[in-house]
């Protein structure tokens, strides 16, 4: 619910549908979900680098980033993570209303911060990507050395251990990161934007 008044939505002369065909291709948001350390960031990058050597127009919006900048007044309770995912949610949807393909790469842990996420595009524009990694093999990579502090208690709340994660029930892409390389994930992805003629 909006707490602005007095304002009223002004419609763009420039379409989306404008754009994708300037583009030549469509727009949509890869939602990368999982455990911290499951890989998401590193494919979602992968993503991206792949398209942009296509000459397809491209963003990745990685959770720690937005962190620094549009986020940053944000800790990491349950009200503020769904406030976190609202609002990149809402970012997405820009990149995907100017043409781009837009990756994201955020634990996202809760079924309903991800289904009012989904409710903002239209069909087919937001493509749920589950990287699907044991807990485990999280932990031994723990490229930052979350999962340890959070086992010393140095880390509150923290998704795996002392918070949930919902594990998504109908994404569109499943990628098992722990029995793929970066560069099947990556052509795994791009087969879906293939056969869905996004690309």
């Amino acid at each position: 619910m909006s707490k602005a008044t007095n304002i009223t939505w002004h419609d763009v002369s420039v379409k989306k549908n404008d754009r994708r065909a300037q583009n030549g291709h469509g727009s949509c948001v890869l939602w990368f979900t999982g455990l911290s350390g499951s890989g998401k960031s590193t494919i979602a990058n992968a993503v991206s680098s792949e398209l942009f050597k296509q000459g397809i127009n491209e963003y990745v919006l990685d959770g720690d980033n937005i962190r620094h900048g549009l986020n940053r007044d944000l800790g990491f309770s349950e009200d503020d993570r769904t406030e976190n995912i609202r609002r990149i949610g809402e970012v997405a949807k820009l990149f995907v209303d100017s043409g781009k393909i837009v990756t994201t790469a955020f634990i996202s842990p809760f079924h309903n911060d991800r289904d009012e996420v989904r409710s903002l595009f239209e069909a087919g524009e937001f493509i749920e990507v589950f990287v699907d990694c044991p807990i485990e093999t999280c932990e031994d990579r723990d490229p930052k050395q979350l999962y340890a502090k959070a086992r010393r208690g140095e880390i509150k709340d923290f998704t795996g251990i002392d918070s949930p994660y919902e594990i998504p029930q109908n994404p569109e892409i499943v990628i098992q990161s722990q029995l793929l390389t970066v560069e099947e994930a990556v052509q795994q992805i791009f087969g879906y934007l293939r056969e869905h003629f996004i690309i």
